[in-house]
């Protein structure tokens, strides 16, 4: 698949789909632990997940700049502009070693309409193993993830902001999942020229 239609699905995906799961993820997770749920804006789900036809449709991704390693792309989702930031790892292990999984992509993405700002997502490339718990370690920290199917997003909305500023000055950020048939990954992305591509994406979307 080109990555112009990789990007296609994963707008489609990630920012459609991506706002419903989220919401069944903090519901999720403030029925279990005490996690903080995210706000009420942030979990308005869109209306129906039909991610590739509606992203063929007027949500394909236009690439604004090029970041060292992040590309910056806006969209327009049924007619509300998405601003993302987008990379893909810059190592990959897994234990068992070579178990093969689909390309694995991080976001940073903003949704004016809903007033949701510097949203960090990670599509892993597998199954995640459900009621499992992946981190993302940045800055000397460690960010505890909730997933969902293929999707990692932060557990404890109150931090996503500290965690992207971390993001922001670090070299790299590590990501760590267990799939669905148990095995352990660990990818790494590079943060080489995020901090520019949200500041390109910030003035952006305000327009």
């Amino acid at each position: 698949m080109s990555v112009r239609g990789m990007l296609t699905i994963l707008v489609g995906c990630a920012l459609m789909c991506g706002v419903s799961t989220l919401a069944l993820a903090q519901s999720a997770a403030s029925k279990g632990k005490s996690a903080p749920a995210k706000p009420a804006a942030a979990a308005k789900p869109e209306a129906k997940p039909a991610a590739a036809p509606a992203a063929a449709g007027g949500a394909e991704p236009t690439l604004i700049g090029q970041f060292g390693t992040w590309g910056a792309y806006t969209a327009t989702p049924n007619g509300k502009k998405v601003c993302f930031a987008l990379a893909k790892p810059s190592s990959q292990k897994t234990n068992p070693p070579n178990r093969p999984r689909d390309p694995a992509y991080a976001f940073v993405s903003t949704r004016p309409a809903e007033k949701v700002t510097n949203e960090v997502s990670i599509m892993i490339g597998y199954t995640l193993k459900p009621g499992s718990e992946s981190t993302l370690e940045v800055g000397g920290a460690a960010y505890a993830m909730y997933t969902q199917g293929d999707g990692l997003w932060i557990k404890n909305a109150a931090e996503e902001e500290k965690m992207v500023e971390a993001m922001r000055k670090a070299a790299d950020v590590t990501v760590k999942g267990v799939s669905a048939k148990g095995t352990e990954t660990i990818d790494t992305f590079s943060l080489k020229g995020l901090a520019q591509a949200l500041d390109r994406l910030a003035q952006d979307c305000k327009r």
